[in-house]
């Protein structure tokens, strides 16, 4: 075998067994025994020192298994050692230096104490500096190896700064689908600086991270975190972006640390890495508590928002879960995925349409659901305001079929699923969400004052854009990437807050069981986002740069589009829930009875589809909902 695959060989090894580091560590114990008796014996002259020797190697042999099993310094990754290993063998060897004394002054009958403890510090001695220096040896042979097998000109530098580079140091020796790394880089005034035999370059401008590129020959900056990114996307990752170099995520490090040593796909840094934010905390083990062995349905199952929220709710134990919409292929897809991945779930897949009140009563009277998740809604501003009436007859009568058939089954908890668009609405659709909120809170309220009889209890969650849902701004700014531009803006100064699906789907759950009665559960949705600057960074995140390779065009508001967004509504405050991301939103009430006969008329009016007496009539229900760009502006 040539050297080159001997290399690549072992740069391929994922790790050693631990039984071979322990016996290397348990041979070097010995070796180091062995040759301490040998100088004592020989500085001393020693005759008859046959006996002594075996009586050495046997009190090595227990005093060595001890310390090693006591500190298992065989369990770590030796190419990924460090100052906490040397620790470990420091502590194992000086517990094996307690044992072999204490054997040598009470077994070594003939050995005086001075004696007994210069055999035992000189075989301390050695026996660390043998372990250390075999862990050394490894540790460069891999390292040769790493760069001998890695593809040459494909050169990497991994970002980070002063608080983690003990944290990410160990990265150094894995290898990165081919990628060679030189060294790192991190934000500040220049100076040298080494980090495990590898250089940490420090740059302040575009200026000085072109050259650093140019010299080295880079071609991706790797960013280890979600965190380090967040901290540096408008420095490192700008400068990254402007340099046409490729920027690379980590994707899970902790399963590095494991031992897997070779990530073969870095993903590139998206849109949506950017946007993220902390993780929301929720209440896992009290969720799980309440859900565990329920039968749960999930309405607009095959939905972005509901099709995540089946995959978290099929961890939770769940005695059934009831996966209901009207989209046939979607709906066959999300089962084939569940399947495949829960494979000892009990999923029940119902076609169907919320809006048919007897498909609904055959589902509710066959499986019995205790919990509710109404996903189920039509959501685009645009479409919907040229639909008012199938606006109304799915967001508003639709819900209203579901609540009634939960009361009547005595459902346990209802949750609902809205828009921060309810809130002081100015286009059909969110008037629609309104409207349903109103009417679920209304009827949870009469339930709660014993007007009429049930124990449902009803829930509501509101929250901004979702990323990556279906016909969101990201999905299409893509595409319209994808085919060379332009991106297409509504307004310069239009902004959006922004959450990610699984982030919306914790609020849901969480609101699932913090939840009571009769609440609207608001999300402390961060920072808005401009939409003109989210499709500059997606130009520059592609490697090109905005109004020169790619061109971004404003269009114009489209009917019932706001330049921003609110979270709560005039009239309504909030407090403050156990989650301090979470806060509940204090609305006026309604009156259900008068609501029910107001609602028959809307849908009447739905349903014939006379769209502007639709319109007029969820204004009078909604006083707040004043029309925006839109044709339904003179009903206000």
């Amino acid at each position: 075998m040539n050297q080159s695959k001997f290399f690549a060989k072992i740069s391929q090894m994922q790790y050693a067994s631990q039984w071979l580091v322990f016996a290397c560590d348990f041979f070097l114990a010995l070796l180091s025994t062995f040759l301490t008796a040998l100088l004592i014996v020989h500085l001393w002259k020693i005759e008859n020192y046959n006996e002594l020797f075996s009586k050495l190697i046997a009190f090595s042999i227990l005093s060595s298994t001890i310390g090693i099993l006591s500190f298992k310094t065989y369990k770590g990754l030796i190419r990924h050692s460090s100052l906490t290993e040397a620790g470990r063998l420091a502590s194992a060897n000086i517990l094996r230096f307690i044992l072999s004394l204490f054997l040598y002054i009470f077994l070594l009958e003939d050995c005086p104490y001075w004696m007994a403890i210069l055999i035992s510090l000189l075989d301390l001695g050695m026996v660390f500096f043998l372990q250390t220096s075999f862990r050394s040896v490894v540790v460069a042979v891999y390292w040769r190896a790493v760069h001998q097998s890695s593809n040459i000109g494909r050169e990497m530098l991994i970002c980070i700064d002063e608080q983690s580079m003990e944290r990410f140091g160990f990265l150094n020796a894995v290898s990165f689908s081919g990628y060679h790394v030189t060294g790192y880089v991190r934000y500040g005034e220049p100076g040298k600086m080494r980090m495990s035999d590898l250089q940490v370059y420090s740059v302040e401008s575009q200026e000085e991270f072109n050259t650093l590129i140019k010299s080295r020959g880079i071609q991706a900056v790797l960013f280890p975190s979600q965190e380090m990114l967040q901290t540096e996307s408008e420095r490192l990752l700008r400068f990254a972006n402007r340099a046409m170099v490729r920027s690379l995520l980590l994707p899970a490090a902790d399963e590095i640390k494991k031992g897997k040593s070779v990530i073969s796909a870095l993903p590139e840094v998206r849109i949506e890495d950017l946007l993220g934010r902390d993780e929301i905390k929720i209440n896992l083990v009290e969720i799980i508590n309440q859900l565990k062995g329920k039968v749960v349905l999930v309405t607009g199952a095959a939905g972005s928002i509901g099709s995540e929220l089946c995959r978290q709710l099929c961890t939770f134990g769940l005695k059934r879960l009831i996966l209901f919409d009207n989209a046939e292929t979607p709906m066959h897809n999300i089962r084939l995925e569940l399947e495949e991945t829960f494979p000892n779930m009990d999923l029940i897949p119902v076609i169907g349409d919320v809006r048919m009140i007897n498909r609904l009563e055959m589902l509710f009277k066959r499986y019995k659901p205790q919990y509710i998740f109404h996903a189920a809604a039509y959501k685009h501003v645009p479409l919907m305001e040229e639909n008012p009436c199938e606006a109304v007859y799915t967001n508003v009568y639709g819900t209203r079929n579901v609540a009634e058939m939960a009361v009547k089954y005595d459902v346990e908890k209802f949750i609902m699923i809205s828009t921060d668009k309810a809130v002081n609405p100015t286009n059909v659709m969110g008037a629609s969400k309104r409207l349903a909120e109103i009417y679920v809170q209304s009827l949870s309220i009469s339930i709660s004052k014993g007007v009429i009889e049930g124990k449902t209890r009803f829930i509501t969650t509101r929250f901004g854009n979702v990323l990556g849902s279906n016909g969101s701004v990201i999905p299409r700014f893509r595409k319209q990437l994808e085919k060379g531009g332009p991106l297409t803006v509504t307004h310069p100064d239009i902004i959006r807050y922004f959450m990610t699906i699984p982030e919306a789907c914790r609020l849901v759950l969480e609101a699932a069981y913090l939840g009571q009665g009769d609440e609207i559960f608001v999300f402390d949705m961060g920072t808005p986002v401009k939409i003109a600057d989210l499709a500059r960074r997606m130009i520059e995140l592609s490697g090109m740069i905005p109004d020169k390779d790619i061109d971004i065009i404003y269009t114009g508001l489209r009917p019932g589009e706001k330049l921003y967004e609110e979270l709560l509504a005039t009239k309504e405050n909030t407090l403050p829930t156990e989650n301090k991301k979470i806060f509940r939103a204090q609305v006026r009430e309604y009156d259900y009875q008068t609501i029910c006969k107001e609602y028959d008329i809307l849908t009447d009016y739905a349903l014939q589809v006379r769209k502007m007496d639709t319109v007029q009539m969820m204004k009078k229900i909604v006083p707040e909902f004043k029309s925006r760009n839109s044709i339904y502006e003179e009903l206000d």
